[in-house]
């Protein structure tokens, strides 16, 4: 079973890499649950898309390399990566973008449900990630 949600998250992140919206709602289930590092949970396909659609607007990234770590059971996974980024479009909330690079290392957790991705949670350095993007 973990190999099977090995290959899972592989695709999944796999698919942000290509920046694939489409491939990306192909991994996950209808009900999502998304808890972003610095923001509210959002739940539901529809909220994904509309945070991915938002993060490939506003930010160009590469998420690698992956390490990848589940439970025997395959319901629980998690991962750490670094991303390495440009700062395209200004987020809401955050700083002006004007194409500030950026590198930090990151931790998702997963839960898996008949397959799919259930939820995700995102974790990283939000006062290291703007020290970095300060111009």
């Amino acid at each position: 079973m973990a190999t099977d949600v090995h290959d899972l998250l592989q695709g999944y992140f796999n698919a942000l890499n290509e920046r694939d919206i489409r491939a990306c709602l192909a991994l996950v289930c209808d009900e999502l649950i998304l808890q972003p590092n610095q923001g509210l949970t959002e739940q539901g396909r529809d909220a994904f898309a509309g945070f991915l659609e938002r993060q490939l607007h506003c930010y160009r990234e590469v998420l690698e390399p992956q390490v990848i770590l589940a439970d025997p059971q395959g319901r629980h996974a998690a991962c750490e990566y670094l991303v390495s980024g440009e700062y395209l479009a200004t987020d809401d909330g955050l700083p002006e973008a004007c194409g500030q690079h950026y590198a930090m290392r990151v931790g998702a957790f997963f839960d898996i449900h008949d397959g799919l991705i259930s939820r995700i949670g995102l974790h990283f350095n939000l006062p290291d990630w703007l020290a970095q993007i300060d111009d």
